[in-house]
């Protein structure tokens, strides 16, 4: 694949090109005005670009890629830049231009007898759900970064978020979409239909591609029912092996509800999340782990809560389960789920975090949290692991916070190999080393220990297949 540093900067009369297509004031060149589009949230990635090009249309989208294509220019897409593995940031060389989808913001249709909504890549997520919720609907997709993340961008990482549980990924949320080639032809349709088979489907070679075969221009998304009634709660245990114990047993006893979130997290983790941000402990003598739990339904309001009572009791009498709360207001689901959202953000206050993404299989949850604890402390004594996420799809943010008198710098050096000692556990037990935020930049040389020489050859032919130059997001997701 192309080395990022074959790219020279566009001349001046690309850039002139470009200008005249998105107009003067939406192709930015200031390094100041650049800025935010070149360094990701949490400062791991801060690249450089020749221009930042904001498109209003996927016909300005595909003419700029017409243009890029003829004079051999790199084009970075980009959404709502909360990407983790650097596969929305352009590299150092200066010479790569940026493609931010943030002006094709449209919400095209609400087609609510199809249960189906159409929209512009540049949706933030957020506007997505409440359009949907104007309309009497759920549209489902749900992420901590929600109120900036974009359509396009989700669709482009495959995203999960909190109720992949009962809906499916970005993935399972896409009836149809639209993208634009690398040498500027458009491909794809927004027909919304639910059973079309007629031949290969590059609906789902675009989702996951992260930006490196095509750019998603829109989309039509699968809407359902709006929710009607709904439970939150936090359980208190002593182990990780009864929180996949109380998964199950919810399963089996549900009659009247469905189960959308099913959420682990260790005390510590909880404890950052009340010292930082002001929060209080759902419990007034904590428990090791705890699990956030929501049901809903469309029945009568108060039937979840109920059934959550019900069997957070039968839980209780088993000895799954040393505590519960149960919310009685909106106000105290809000709470609870900002105890759950705020995990990430508390970590910062806590000096260096090293961060993983992975997955494994439901049941081999407890073994993974031991074996890699275990692993990183003989890497890094005293750090402190700090594993959340959800448990109903087996997927874990497994954070690393340094140790408390550790030079922040030091332990980030650490990094690598504190990551592939995780790993090694997460593949030993037949596990993703990437469960919901891509490959990217980071993750981009552990494909080959995940993916066979055949699958790679594929990923490659397919890659020259899309973009025979290779100018979409060079240096992202293909070894």
């Amino acid at each position: 694949m192309r080395d990022p540093a074959s790219f020279r900067p566009p001349s001046g009369e690309v850039l002139a090109r470009f200008a005249a297509i998105v107009g003067e004031r939406h192709m930015l060149t200031d390094e100041a005005d650049m800025a935010p589009f070149l360094r990701e949230w949490r400062d791991r990635y801060v690249g450089r670009a020749a221009a930042v090009l904001r498109p209003g249309s996927e016909e300005e989208v595909a003419a700029l890629l017409k243009v890029a294509h003829e004079a051999d220019v790199a084009i970075v897409p980009q959404g709502g830049n909360t990407g983790l593995v650097g596969g929305q940031i352009p590299f150092e060389t200066g010479a790569e231009v940026v493609l931010s989808l943030g002006r094709m913001n449209r919400i095209l249709d609400v087609d609510v007898e199809n249960d189906a909504m159409t929209l512009q890549a540049g949706v933030v997520l957020a506007d997505a759900q409440r359009a949907a919720a104007d309309h009497g609907r759920l549209f489902p997709l749900s992420l901590a970064a929600e109120g900036s993340c974009q359509i396009g961008g989700n669709l482009a990482t495959n995203a999960g978020g909190l109720n992949v549980i009962a809906y499916g990924t970005a993935r399972a949320q896409c009836l149809a979409l639209r993208a634009v080639l690398a040498d500027g032809r458009i491909i794809g349709s927004l027909s919304g239909l639910r059973k079309d088979n007629t031949g290969y489907d590059l609906r789902d070679v675009m989702i996951g591609s992260e930006g490196t075969l095509g750019i998603i221009t829109a989309a039509v998304m699968r809407l359902h029912p709006a929710v009607t009634d709904r439970a939150v709660a936090f359980a208190g245990m002593e182990t990780p092996g009864e929180a996949v114990s109380l998964l199950a047993f919810f399963r089996e006893r549900l009659t009247c509800s469905q189960l959308t979130a099913f959420e682990l997290m260790s005390h510590l983790g909880l404890s950052f999340a009340v010292t930082h941000l002001g929060l209080r402990e759902p419990f007034d003598a904590p428990t090791p782990w705890y699990v956030l739990v929501e049901l809903s339904s469309r029945g009568a309001p108060g039937e979840v809560l109920a059934e959550m009572e019900h069997i957070l009791g039968q839980a209780f009498e088993a000895g799954l389960i040393a505590d519960a709360a149960l919310a009685q207001s909106e106000a105290q689901a809000q709470a609870f789920w900002r105890l759950r959202d705020g995990m990430s953000e508390a970590q910062k206050h806590e000096g260096g975090s090293i961060k993983n993404d992975i997955a494994v299989p439901v049941s081999r949850i407890p073994e993974f949290i031991e074996q890699a604890g275990a692993a990183v402390l003989r890497l890094v004594p005293g750090a402190r692991p700090v594993p959340f996420g959800h448990v109903g799809d087996g997927n874990l943010h497994y954070n690393i916070s340094q140790p408390p008198d550790m030079d922040r710098d030091a332990f980030l050096a650490k990094w690598d190999d504190v990551v592939a000692a995780v790993n090694d556990v997460v593949l030993a037990l037949g596990g993703s080393i990437s469960a919901e935020h891509g490959i990217g930049r980071m993750k981009r040389h552990w494909l080959k220990k995940v993916k066979s020489p055949t699958e790679i050859a594929l990923m490659r032919q397919l890659k020259q297949t899309f973009d025979p130059r290779g100018i979409l997001n060079p240096g992202k997701l293909i070894p």
